[in-house]
């Protein structure tokens, strides 16, 4: 496979990937992070527009010229990767570098909020015993995921605790064993005792 069939693959792939809604950003970013290097156009970033003058040589209207189209490349796959109505918002701004720049000043910022509400999220979590706990479980291992996306850490053994803390109360004789255990239990080893126990 030739370098030309892997991008056309690739970007004919991209086409099929979840457009940007205005959630969960950083995976997007990442996501079209990964095809913009693909594609060798991600630099437009960090490289500033070569400036036209009268008296340029061809060489500098080659440049500006390759410049110009790959930022017009970079630009269109950043926007066809948005929903209908983001791209309607972000169309006419004047290059991928602005482009980029103003969604990571719209939707970090946004991103900022929406780690204090996981924090909320994960802190008040409540097991009930009208659910399966294991299907409660995983919940809060869908949450403890999206620490990860947004740069959050949280020791295991502390969610390891805030978990058995949080099983429902026909749960207590399990959830005071569990407690005092010898050995520290990771998530894996929560999850096994749990399923057994369930």
């Amino acid at each position: 496979m030739t370098t030309g069939e892997s991008v056309k693959e690739m970007t004919s792939k991209f086409d099929k990937l979840a457009k940007f809604e205005g959630q969960d950003f950083r995976r997007w970013q990442k996501k079209m992070h990964l095809l913009l290097t693909t594609l060798k156009v991600v630099y437009e970033w960090s490289t500033p527009s070569p400036e036209w003058s009268e008296n340029e040589t061809f060489e500098a209207t080659r440049k500006r010229m390759k410049w110009e189209n790959e930022d017009y490349i970079c630009c269109g796959h950043i926007l066809n990767g948005m929903s209908d109505s983001l791209f309607d918002t972000y169309q006419n701004v004047e290059s991928a570098k602005a482009l980029w720049e103003f969604l990571e000043s719209k939707y970090m910022a946004e991103d900022a909020s929406a780690k204090k509400f996981l924090v909320s999220n994960f802190m008040n979590f409540k097991m009930v015993d009208t659910r399966p706990v294991m299907e409660q479980f995983h919940e809060m291992l869908r949450i403890l995921g999206q620490y990860t996306q947004h740069n959050l850490m949280m020791d295991e053994a502390i969610s390891v605790a805030v978990i058995i803390d949080k099983l429902p109360p026909s749960w207590k004789e399990f959830k005071h064993g569990l407690k005092h255990k010898k050995e520290e239990l990771n998530l894996v080893q929560l999850g096994s005792h749990l399923r057994i126990e369930e």
